[in-house]
């Protein structure tokens, strides 16, 4: 599998961030989610499965990029 960079909003260029890959999916990097009643909330884990948490505004700012017509993170409509 291969990964193309999608974006980020760390600084240091570390996590949270978002990958497309080759197969046609998305890779998530973020923090693991460890607080048990998050993880309670959880449906239908798997193994192998892990939740991360990211930043809502690195998933509207990629949508916004990748999807046309996405409003921008504040909800503003500039067009």
């Amino acid at each position: 599998m291969r990964l193309r960079f999608l974006g980020s909003t760390s600084e240091a260029g570390a996590c949270p961030t978002l990958y497309e890959t080759d197969r046609g999916t998305i890779v998530v990097q973020g923090l693991h989610v460890t607080d048990a009643e998050a993880l309670a909330d959880l449906r239908d884990v798997l193994d192998g499965e892990a939740a991360v948490e990211v930043p809502r505004e690195l998933l509207t700012e990629i949508a916004r990029r990748v999807l046309p017509g996405t409003p921008p993170p504040d909800g503003s409509n500039t067009g």
